[in-house]
């Protein structure tokens, strides 16, 4: 069975990141398709424009971290999310997306469709 991939364009003037990720979670596994299957990857692509101009609720722009371990001792490091909206805002919401997609070999294939301009 050829499926055909189509492109959904989201502009993310004045929308929360992760109502908007939640939206582009689901396009990516292709849950809105009526022949959804866990198991295939069916999504589409999706394209998001004007991510510096999204909008964040509470606190969380000044209190929100993003950690990661480099596998020696001591070495933990965290970026708050301030920072790192500043350098690269593409980055925040695709740690969003990442985040709801299912923990399986689909997931990498997935958020590989997800494109910011």
């Amino acid at each position: 069975m050829i499926m055909k991939r189509q492109t959904l364009t989201i502009d993310a003037t004045g929308e929360s990141i992760g109502r908007m990720a939640v939206t582009i979670a689901l396009a990516l596994r292709g849950k809105h398709r009526p022949n959804y299957q866990p198991n295939q990857d069916l999504g589409d692509f999706v394209v998001v424009k004007n991510i510096e101009k999204a909008k964040f609720t509470g606190k969380k722009l000044e209190q929100k971290k993003y950690k990661h371990h480099t596998s020696y001792s001591g070495g933990l490091r965290s970026v708050p999310m301030k920072k790192l909206f500043a350098e690269n805002p593409h980055e925040v919401l695709k740690k969003a997306v990442w985040g709801m997609l299912p923990k399986n070999k689909l997931r990498a294939e997935q958020i590989k469709r997800l494109k910011c301009q």
